[in-house]
């Protein structure tokens, strides 16, 4: 960890997790149950296999949706009805433990930060401002588009970043907690640090493949600092 940290140049943040708990307060199950019953109410019950509509994830439902009817107009506004519900959800959302310091510290020692996310760009400035951490981003922030085949555990957004910040990947560090952070990070060749804040995530991630997993933020950010 301590390597990769101090060779970062660019840091390449995941959103809902290390930078916050986007459904602290606004259940993503809920948000992911409400898509579905949308679509039973459209008479489109089997446009979701069982698992799909079980998967309580939401993004799972809407690239489900996607790769039966790209570029439809179900596909816009199943779009638009999530990203609704990260806005709302934004106002809920749960600062992660030790990512605002982190993330000035980075800032503050020269590092270039960017957000590399399947979550609304729109939502991620939204949350930034109310944090006071837009400065640390702006422009750098690369989110869900209307091309959802370019979804991680695709590296677009990841590819996106590094082309406009003008990084090479080996430069770069991303920090990400699902198995298609990880993904997205090693088929762009960018450097990962996993962020799991519990047992089960640190399972997937590992099981994945990633090999350096914190539980917190505070570790990255003594080392940052020096004092470990």
């Amino acid at each position: 960890m301590r390597e990769a940290i101090a060779r970062a140049r660019v840091v390449l943040w995941d959103f809902d997790g290390p930078v916050c708990r986007l459904f602290a307060g606004h259940s993503a199950e809920r948000v992911a149950i409400d898509l579905v019953e949308w679509l039973e109410g459209r008479g489109l019950h089997g446009l979701l296999t069982e698992e799909e509509r079980q998967s309580l994830d939401p993004h799972v439902v809407l690239r489900a949706v996607d790769r039966r009817h790209s570029g439809s107009d179900l596909v816009d506004e199943l779009e638009k009805r999530l990203t609704q519900e990260e806005l709302r959800a934004t106002a809920l959302a749960m600062p992660t433990p030790y990512a605002d310091p982190l993330i000035r510290t980075w800032t503050a020692v020269g590092a270039r930060l960017a957000v590399a996310t399947n979550n609304s760009p729109l939502v991620v400035r939204e949350y930034l401002t109310s944090r006071g951490l837009t400065s640390c981003f702006v422009p750098h922030i690369y989110g869900r588009t209307q091309e959802l085949h370019h979804l991680k555990p695709h590296p677009h957004c990841l590819n996106r970043a590094l082309n406009a910040m003008g990084a090479a990947p080996s430069s770069a560090l991303m920090i990400g907690d699902t198995p298609s952070d990880f993904l997205a990070a090693r088929e762009a060749g960018v450097p990962f640090l996993g962020y799991a804040r519990d047992e089960h995530k640190e399972k997937l991630l590992r099981d994945a493949g990633a090999e350096t997993v914190v539980g917190s933020l505070e570790p990255v950010l003594k080392v940052l600092r020096g004092q470990a």
